[in-house]
């Protein structure tokens, strides 16, 4: 037996790659046409797609395989944008805020389709509950670190539960956008980034301190 050269295991290797590419570009396009998740079948995916049945799960374990695969790389693009947030000092940090949640909402609408069928598949399907689950809980740490950060430079009042408002600011912030971009044609798309700016900056990262703290600190 002949062994495998690096071409052929590279050539073997960019096939694979493109036949994942595919499958998962189609599935995508599917969703974006307004079909959802759970009418989409296996075999529809595979005629679309030109792939044989046998080659589909060479590659992904299931439909729900494919999705979670798709969101995965979206998945990393926004936490990357989330990480290079920064507070900063001064006041101009809500319009900063803004500028950022136009930048998540532009993803968001341009993978509606997916994410819509995440949260669809979530609801029934547990490997797809998992990740999406798995998924807002990467988005509550990074906030979460950024805010007992901001409070362990005093910036935030230590009166603040960090915990509780990174969960309110991510899990609430995610039904948010998905229901504004439900409803909403785009033309509403910044003002709801600066409401939703102002709302975390002054509820949460700058939120007057309380009486208590302002009593402790005397």
């Amino acid at each position: 037996m002949r062994p495998v050269t690096r071409r052929q295991a590279d050539h073997h290797a960019a096939r694979s790659a493109a036949t994942r590419a595919q499958v998962m570009s189609t599935l995508e396009r599917l969703l974006d046409s307004g079909e959802a998740f759970s009418e989409i079948s296996v075999q529809r995916i595979l005629d679309e797609a030109g792939v044989s049945r046998a080659t589909f799960y060479a590659h992904f374990h299931s439909k729900s395989d494919v999705l979670v695969r798709l969101t995965d790389e979206l998945r990393e693009s926004l936490l990357t944008l989330a990480r290079q947030w920064e507070p900063g000092a001064g006041e101009d940090g809500a319009d900063r805020f803004a500028r950022f949640f136009e930048d998540v909402i532009a993803i968001h609408r341009a993978h509606q389709g997916v994410l819509t069928a995440v949260r669809e598949a979530a609801s029934y399907d547990s490997a797809v509950g998992d990740f999406y689950t798995a998924d807002l809980e990467g988005f509550d740490e990074a906030v979460l670190r950024t805010l007992l950060s901001e409070q362990a430079a005093g910036s935030t009042p230590a009166d603040l539960d960090a915990v509780a408002a990174s969960r309110i600011i991510v899990w609430g912030g995610a039904q948010a956008i998905a229901h504004h971009i439900r409803v909403d044609d785009g033309t509403g798309d910044a003002v709801f980034a600066r409401e939703l700016a102002r709302i975390w900056w002054h509820g949460a990262y700058r939120r007057p301190p309380g009486p208590s703290a302002c009593l402790f600190g005397r």
